[in-house]
């Protein structure tokens, strides 16, 4: 074995999700090398693969590079060795060097054993305290926190591809175009959602106003009041542009049936946030039967939890409205625990901020008129998101239509 050389392992479905591939694309492009020591193939469909590799590199430097890199896709080194652990040194301070994390399942070798990483989020640093390891956002660490650095002793599970039962995922491959047939795509979400729920699991909706400007609202208020939606996380405007189409018919002070503009309808979101003031609250709205349908009563009624989480550029906002960044992120956290899909509609940024939250195993649809919000949204790390460009005010009646069908 060569000065600047190390031997890796890899197990799981290696061949048919592309892990294998992807590693050695990796030190390809990082111009190192690789020998395959040994592999082993799986020959059924549960059985797993395994491999040995031995990277080189040019100079030790170059040798961390690549390890660091194969380590992310899931390889582990063939001598094992514990995680590093480092305290805080302060509130709200990582020491230098901190393993910073993915959203993939994670796993740390400490006092000899492998520990599950919980709370998976990315972009975040993982605390271990006794025999437990937990992701932890920056403004959540405490000095003496004991906070993992380096990458060793660090194994990642990436998701598997589905290997039996035809659904969206399968079908679409995690990629986004506007190409595709839009009625077969959303027989294909509808049946994946009703399945979804059919199997006990949460399904989270993350809306922005435009499910209101393109008429989506009905479709959407529908699959709450069925039952289908388990939690609704939004900004400001979704809920005040709810709320004014729900009491005036308008969105922004234009007609959502015909796109006319009503008399005077330029005041209509403020005379809707105003409604809101009066009553107190959106559920005082509701139980004074001031607010009589769409997707804020719909979540009232049925008692699905929401939070709505402000922005400098809000008008307003309600006050039903988190203005404070760091309890709405916590407050969007809660809802999300334990979803097993999460479908975004037409919000960039609320959609990016959710994703960042979510471990990789959650399935992600994301359906917006404009592509480069479904990329954005998979470069900055929710890889496993099937991106959806279509029309919404089209799509989503589309989905409930189908969904009715179902039941």
């Amino acid at each position: 074995m060569s000065k600047f050389s190390q031997e890796i392992q890899v197990e799981g479905h290696l061949i048919d999700s592309l892990i294998l591939t992807k590693i050695f694309d990796k030190i390809m492009a990082l111009q190192g090398e690789f020998h395959v020591d040994e592999i082993i193939v799986g020959k059924k469909k549960r059985s797993k693969s395994f491999a040995r590799l031995t990277i080189t590199g040019e100079n030790q430097k170059h040798l961390n590079e690549l390890l660091q890199t194969v380590y992310r896709l899931g390889a582990i080194s063939r001598i094992q060795q514990n995680i590093t652990l480092k305290k805080s040194p302060k509130n709200y301070v990582m020491p230098d060097n901190f393993y910073s994390t993915t959203n993939n399942y994670t796993s740390v070798f400490h006092n000899d054993r492998w520990i599950p990483v919980g709370n998976m989020m990315m972009d975040k640093c993982i605390v271990v305290k006794g025999k437990k390891a937990f992701c932890v956002p920056v403004r959540d660490i405490k000095r003496g926190d004991q906070i993992v650095v380096g990458e060793n002793g660090i194994k990642i599970t990436p998701p598997e591809r589905p290997r039996s039962g035809a659904n969206v995922f399968e079908f679409m491959g995690g990629s986004s175009s506007s190409e595709r047939p839009t009625q077969h795509i959303a027989k294909q979400v509808a049946r994946d959602i009703y399945n979804t729920k059919k199997n006990g699991g949460k399904i989270v909706i993350v809306g922005g106003p435009a499910i209101v400007h393109t008429g989506a609202d009905d479709a959407v208020s529908e699959l709450i009041r069925l039952g289908y939606i388990d939690g609704v996380l939004a900004g400001n405007a979704l809920a005040v542009h709810d709320i004014e189409y729900a009491t005036m018919g308008t969105s922004l002070g234009m007609n959502v049936h015909d796109a006319t503009l009503a008399y005077h309808g330029y005041r209509n979101h403020m005379d809707a946030i105003n409604a809101v003031f009066k009553a107190g609250s959106i559920s005082n709205m509701v139980k004074t039967e001031k607010l009589k349908k769409g997707i804020m009563y719909e979540c009232i009624k049925n008692k699905v939890p929401f939070v709505l989480a402000g922005s400098i550029r809000d008008d307003g906002p309600l006050p039903d409205v988190i203005t404070d960044v760091t309890l709405a992120q916590r407050e969007y956290k809660k809802i999300l625990k334990g979803a097993t899909m999460v479908i975004m509609i037409s919000t960039m940024l609320h959609s990016i901020a959710t994703g960042n939250m979510l471990p990789a195993n959650v399935k992600v649809i994301v359906v917006d008129i404009n592509q480069p919000t479904v990329t954005k949204l998979m470069d900055r790390g929710t890889w496993q998101a099937l991106g959806i460009v279509s029309d919404v005010g089209a799509f989503l009646p589309l989905v409930t239509q189908q969904i009715r069908k179902l039941r």
